[in-house]
Formats: structure tokens, sequence, C-alpha cells
């Protein structure tokens, strides 16, 4: 099993050292053809406008949409959940995403850099609390009206976002509105690998 990381901008280095904690393969996928050597795609924590604009110029947009829409499992943290996201609220003028989950995000809901913060959190399937780090990161508004299939995996549970989703599934496609990979933590990881497991 490979996975490969979007390594067009962002997080890659985390990204990849928590997928190799839980026994995966690592590739960083910059190119279509790095894509068609990876059983599932993490698209990082970053910038999505950037990361956007970077995947167009890249020629790596509409193979990612492709093999997204063919079933390949992806999991996006932070800005990734903004690219997997169908619809972004607060979006840069003629924004893009890769789409695949049926919900609608509010780009950097949480604030600025410095309203970045950290707090405990239930994510159904793993024992135990996780540790969130939000960093300038959106929040699942809502799931599309309609929307087939879309899990609701954690909330916020304190301060003025609480009750805030901040991770989802929906079939092949895993995302949250934090960090994992920055905390030492591979428990997130460790849900999608399993889950690209089970897809091959």
């Amino acid at each position: 099993m490979t996975i490969g990381v979007l390594a067009l901008q962002g997080d890659v280095r985390e990204h990849t050292a928590a997928l190799e904690a839980v026994g995966a393969r690592t590739l960083a996928v910059r190119r279509a053809s790095e894509l068609d050597a990876v059983d599932g795609l993490v698209i990082p924590g970053g910038e999505s406008t950037a990361m956007w604009k970077l995947a167009v110029a890249f020629d790596m947009f509409d193979p990612i949409r492709k093999r997204l829409a063919d079933g390949m499992p992806a999991y996006g943290s932070c800005a990734g959940m903004i690219m997997l996201a169908d619809h972004v609220l607060d979006a840069a003028e003629g924004q893009l995403t890769f789409g695949g989950i049926s919900i609608t995000v509010r780009r950097n809901a949480f604030g600025r850099q410095v309203d970045s913060f950290e707090g405990p959190i239930s994510f159904t399937g793993i024992d135990g609390e996780l540790h969130g780090v939000f960093i300038r990161a959106p929040w699942v508004e809502s799931v599309d009206e309609g929307a087939d299939g879309v899990e609701v995996l954690a909330r916020v549970s304190g301060g003025p976002a609480t009750g805030r989703i901040v991770a989802v599934r929906q079939g092949n496609l895993l995302a949250t509105s934090f960090h994992p990979e920055l905390t030492g933590d591979h428990r997130v990881h460790g849900v999608f690998a399993d889950l690209v497991r089970a897809a091959r």
C-alpha cells in the first residue's frame, strides 16, 4: 500500500512521518504520473488558494478530481478539508476545490493566525480524546441538503465554537479541520490507512 501526500504546498513532511508511523509506504506527489502510483492521497494543511493555483499550474487539478471521482481514498486536513469540500464560504474569488464531500465549509472560520488554538476532541471510532490543533482552520458550516452518507466524526466541545463540525467522512473521503500530523498522535492517520487498505 502506497499513500501519496500532495506536495505542492503545506505540511508534507509531517503527514509523511505520520503515515510511515502507521505502516504505509509514502510518495510525495507533484505530478500526475506520481498520482497514478498511489492507492490513496493526503491533501495537507497549508493555504487552500495557493494549493488550488499550484494544482492548476502543475496540471494536477483535473487528474486529482478524476481519481477522487473514481473512488480513490483521500484525507484532507485543514486546507485539505477545504479542497475536498463541494462548497466553500468566504472563498477567494474564483477559488476551485477538488470536491467530493457533500459539505459547505467556511474558510478561516476560527479566525486569523493569532486566533489559532488547541483543545480536546472526541472522534467517532477512536477511543479516548484527540488533541486538536487548529490553525486558521475552517469548520463545516453544514452538510449539504440531500447529501447521502456524510458522517460527522467530531465537533468542537468547548468555547464559542461549541458544536461546530470539525471532522467528516463520506465514502472513501475523510477530512478534519484540525492538524493531527502536528501532535505525534497517529490515530487519525491509522483510520485513513485502514480506509485505504479496505478500498484496495
